[in-house]
């Protein structure tokens, strides 16, 4: 399995997020959306960056129960109820998902939401990743 990312120079540099991202391999893994549900079912967190790391951390916990790493995510779609809030947060988020995921980024999205299946929650990712 091999994931190549592409950022073309012509675009706007690419910083925290791959422009395009080639996959090869022999398994795909559909991850649901998660958010910052701890394993009773409560969302856990009062910020947004307190969330994202749950979210995250859970994303993170379903790629590896499918036997696979951050490294094989080729694309996820990140959901927030306040795309200002994430904006102002985004160097915070990126430490967190640095510190949890690396720095192999996948192709990425931040789609503004009115409100997630769990209302409290604030951000929620869902993925694609490709395995050998």
């Amino acid at each position: 399995m091999s994931l190549e990312r592409i950022n073309p120079a012509e675009l706007s540099p690419a910083t925290g997020f791959s422009h395009a991202v080639v996959a090869t391999g022999s398994r795909l893994v559909f991850l649901a959306g998660q958010t910052a549900l701890d394993g009773a079912g409560k969302v856990v967190g009062e910020t947004l960056p307190e969330q994202f790391e749950t979210a995250l951390a859970n994303l993170l916990s379903a790629l590896a129960a499918a036997g696979g790493a951050p490294a094989d995510l080729a694309r996820v779609t990140v959901y927030a109820v306040d795309v200002a809030a994430y904006r102002v947060h985004a160097g915070e988020l990126g430490r967190i998902w640095r510190r949890l995921a690396g720095r192999d980024y996948p192709a990425m999205a931040v789609v503004g939401a009115v409100r997630l299946w769990d209302e409290a929650a604030l951000v929620e990712l869902d993925g694609v990743a490709v395995l050998p």
